[in-house]
């Protein structure tokens, strides 16, 4: 008998609803295990619980909570062999990008341990004599959390672990696609010495625990990163309440490929980018804008590279693309390909549900050709292990080209020219921008986020992250003349 997993509510370990099957995309024979569904009368649980418990994690000392989040990203690093394993075993990425994503939670972790004892203030002299000011940030108090599939441990960790840096009490939602790597970080937590719900677990679909969870008087800020679609949800739901928000959202990155490159790094780039984490990112570059000079030279080497690509179990030695995350995912990515052949593109390679030795949803990595920016997958977001290459005849072209997208999250160029660069930078309408770099692939400890569709709201990560888990106050204080 499988074991089912339950949710942590209040400090306790508790069944719920009907659990769910987790099975592993790479082996559909293979069930993980079972694991519990929160239904409604749980998040009110739950929400009064977190809000009982939010004085006293506000109150612990600081030392107390930066030894707390120390204990947690330590043993996520310790552990990062073990427990990657296991998320690529319900995800699907390959085992070594399991165990990177578990071990840099860690670092999310240890990193914000830090910055509790970084919590300084500012202070100023009034424009009254004698009055001086203290301006300071407080917790705001019960945070939900609603984390995405794709990075079910390091999205999640750069949510919590702020959060809690900051003083905050934590209800968090994940994916139900990926519950084992959610109940292992729980556990994590759990164990590391918090109060009774200060941090609690709540598993279940959207529409039950993510909707009510949005919407609840009780909850004083929601961050979530998913569709722009669920997220507009979240948005309304919360602003009924004026609850605080933070959103992030689709993308549809581009990367830039000038004539003056060096070819063979971006194909890498294209590859590592398009394609590892089987396309499944947000920072993945799905249009490949490429300039007519170098445009077939590149098309031949990427198509090259793509077909040396291993496809297999994300367990096996040398798997570089596992399977997709669900049925459902690979359907949509399907039917992503017969679409690119209705509007006439060019299947260059790939775009097949391919068979294995394990029943899997695998299917082979595909490069489209041919394309244009009207084309509806070069519009909207496919979470696929598919990018597509669009022509262009200049610098100033394909700059419009990489801009006109109703997203913004992350804007790559390969070029030799400074100028060029220095340019893109500076115009490319993006919150994230590479140069001569994949665009997948950022960095703990600076701001992450995107500007359009992408993104709604304070940044994440690094010392940004103060803005959105914390609010300001700004004390007036007479001293009055010494005795």
């Amino acid at each position: 008998m499988a074991r089912t997993y339950g949710n942590l509510i209040g400090g306790a370990w508790r069944q719920g609803g009907t659990p769910v099957e987790n099975r592993n995309p790479s082996d559909l024979t293979d069930l993980i295990g079972l694991y519990a569904q929160a239904v409604a009368g749980d998040v009110d649980e739950a929400v009064a619980a977190g809000r009982a418990a939010f004085p006293l994690w506000r109150a612990t000392g600081l030392e107390q909570r930066q030894a707390a989040l120390q204990k947690i990203g330590n043993e996520l690093m310790e552990r990062s062999a073990e427990l990657g394993e296991l998320l690529s075993r319900e995800e699907g990425k390959p085992l070594a990008e399991g165990r990177g994503e578990v071990y840099r939670a860690g670092q999310f972790f240890t990193y914000y341990a830090a910055e509790t004892l970084r919590q300084l203030g500012e202070n100023a002299d009034s424009v009254r004599p004698g009055v001086e000011i203290d301006m300071r940030r407080e917790p705001m108090g019960l945070v939900a959390v609603i984390s995405p599939w794709n990075f079910p441990t390091a999205t999640a960790s750069w949510k919590i672990a702020p959060a809690l840096a900051y003083g905050n009490a934590v209800i968090w939602k994940p994916a139900n696609e990926t519950p084992a790597s959610a109940w292992m970080l729980a556990d994590i937590i759990h164990r590391a010495g918090l109060p009774d719900g200060t941090f609690q677990l709540l598993m279940g679909s959207g529409a039950v625990v993510g909707e009510r969870l949005s919407g609840h008087r009780g909850i004083d800020a929601v961050t979530f990163t998913g569709s722009y679609e669920v997220g507009c949800q979240v948005a309304v739901a919360a602003a009924k309440n004026l609850t605080k928000f933070q959103l992030e959202l689709g993308s549809k990155n581009a990367l830039l490929i000038m004539e003056d490159t060096d070819i063979d790094l971006a194909v890498a780039a294209a590859v590592s980018g398009g394609y590892s984490g089987t396309g499944q990112k947000c920072t993945a570059s799905s249009r490949l804008v490429v300039h007519q000079a170098v445009h077939d030279t590149f098309v031949d080497k990427l198509t090259a590279a793509i077909a040396a690509l291993k496809v297999g179990h994300a367990l096996e030695n040398g798997t570089q693309i596992g399977p997709v995350v669900s049925a459902r995912q690979l359907a949509a990515n399907l039917s992503w390909i017969e679409r690119a052949r209705k509007a006439g593109a060019n299947v260059a390679i790939g775009g097949e549900r391919l068979q294995l030795a394990h029943d899997g949803f695998y299917m082979a990595p595909a490069l489209l050709t041919e394309t244009n920016n009207a084309m509806d997958f070069n519009r909207e977001e496919m979470f696929a292990p598919i990018a597509a290459v669009q022509r262009v005849a200049s610098y100033e072209e394909g700059l419009s080209v990489v801009n006109d997208t109703d997203y913004g999250l992350v804007a790559g160029i390969f070029t030799r020219s400074l100028a060029r660069a220095t340019h893109f930078r500076r115009n490319v309408e993006t919150g994230c921008v590479t140069v001569n770099l994949p665009t997948a692939g950022t960095d703990y400890h600076v701001p992450f986020g995107g500007r359009k569709n992408s993104s709604f709201g304070s940044r994440e990560q690094g010392r940004a992250a103060a803005e959105f888990y914390t609010q300001v106050k700004t004390a007036y204080i007479r001293a009055g003349e010494p005795e």
